[in-house]
């Protein structure tokens, strides 16, 4: 056998491998290579619509945020007032209540007075029937004693 004929059969059978795989072998080749593509190609499309709506989420976080923070300062704002209200009112209150306090002691103070100005009276008009009593070495009987003394008390 010769090289060149050697040769032929093998370019033969080489050529017939390749029409063979290029018929039934490489349509299924590139349909697997092309599917993978597309489902490259759709995880590509998906990361992108993912990072799209991620992006979409986090400006709705940012903008809640934002809200969320603005209502807080609203509250706290609301709450400082509140609590200078109470503390203004509490103020008022004990004002009025030292003033009623006040109010009473001094009209405690002027009963006390009164009392012990009466209490005063009677005890000088006491001793003056009883020094007079003692001057005129005589007993005034008990309702002209007690005329007598409502008249001194009158006149004190």
């Amino acid at each position: 056998m010769d090289i060149n004929l050697t040769f032929i059969v093998q370019g033969f059978a080489f050529f017939a491998v390749a029409w063979l795989v290029m018929k039934f072998g490489w349509p299924h080749i590139i349909a697997a290579i092309e599917e993978r593509q597309q489902k490259i190609a759709e995880g590509l499309a998906a990361a992108d619509r993912s990072q799209k709506d991620l992006a979409q989420a986090q400006e709705k976080v940012n903008e809640a945020l934002k809200e969320a923070r603005v209502k807080a300062n609203e509250i706290i704002d609301q709450a400082h007032q509140r609590a200078n209200q109470i503390v203004e009112a509490a103020r008022n209150d004990a004002i009025v209540e030292a003033n009623r306090q006040k109010a009473l002691g001094l009209a405690e103070i002027d009963a006390a007075s009164t009392r012990a100005k009466e209490d005063l009276r009677k005890q000088v008009s006491v001793l003056a029937v009883s020094g007079a009593e003692k001057l005129l070495k005589r007993e005034i009987d008990a309702n002209a004693h007690k005329a007598l003394l409502d008249e001194l008390a009158a006149e004190i």
